[in-house]
């Protein structure tokens, strides 16, 4: 399902996909308006028997899509992509 929602991303907004993209591969720990920790129980995923910090990026500053992501070394696991606004943070 993640790879549909991912190009269904791609499909409809290409050049922010490409930024995002980018980012995520060369600064995703870095805090912006578009790209930060998500708060409270959310804030925080188990995975292989670890804690790690979610992050949600937005591709663009005035759009509802959602990218929740989390970092393990040096890897950016895509946890989930929203085409629209998640219930979960409004």
């Amino acid at each position: 399902m993640a790879a549909a929602r991912k190009g269904e991303l791609v499909a409809t907004i290409r050049n922010p996909m490409t930024e995002t993209w980018d980012f995520l591969t060369r600064t995703p720990l870095s805090t912006t308006p578009t790209n930060y920790r998500l708060k409270g129980e959310l804030g925080v995923i188990e995975r292989g028997g670890a804690t790690h910090e979610r992050w949600q990026h937005k591709p663009t500053a005035k759009g509802a899509a959602r990218i929740w992501f989390y970092v393990h070394e040096r890897t950016v696991f895509l946890e989930q992509v929203h085409t629209s606004h998640p219930n979960e943070t409004k």
